[in-house]
């Protein structure tokens, strides 16, 4: 009877281990798979369908997020830089809708605490009409400046 608990919970962590092997995006940092992973069970909480990852919307968050650092804080633009929806599309992102979240702190659990305490960064993260996130997170002095960038495919 004891072998076929142990024989039961070795399959289960298997199971476990695959299913966040499929979830593991290539090329994200184990910040930013954490927190999209954290945005989905935000959603399936509310009843809403995962985001998909787009590793475009990533490659634009990651790039706002080092600007972010450079500066030491967290802002949606800066003097010069493209507007939200031009690092999209030059970054190569095709959309018809588009919300970004940014923050900084001092660990990806307190980044996704703040973003849900946020009204605004809430309904981003909630927003049934997207379909897509990427995310971009850089550490600078022991800070985390983090980006979640949101789309409705085209």
């Amino acid at each position: 009877m004891q072998m076929r608990i142990v024989i039961r919970l070795a399959v289960l962590a298997m199971a476990a281990s695959v299913i966040l092997a499929a979830q593991a995006q290539p090329g994200a940092s184990a910040v930013e798979q954490q927190l999209f992973a954290s945005v989905n069970q935000a959603r399936r909480a509310q009843g809403l369908p995962d985001l998909k990852w787009n590793e475009t919307l990533a490659a634009a968050a990651r790039r706002h997020a080092g600007l972010m650092a450079q500066h030491g804080s967290a802002e949606h633009g800066y003097a010069g830089e493209p507007t939200l929806a031009s690092r999209i599309t030059k970054a190569g992102g095709h959309f018809v809708w588009l919300a970004e979240n940014v923050i900084q702190g001092a660990s990806a659990e307190g980044i996704q605490e703040g973003f849900l305490k946020s009204a605004n960064h809430r309904a981003n993260m909630l927003d049934s009409d997207m379909d897509s996130i990427g995310v971009g997170v850089v550490e600078r002095g022991g800070q985390l400046f983090a980006v979640e960038d949101f789309s409705k495919a085209k």
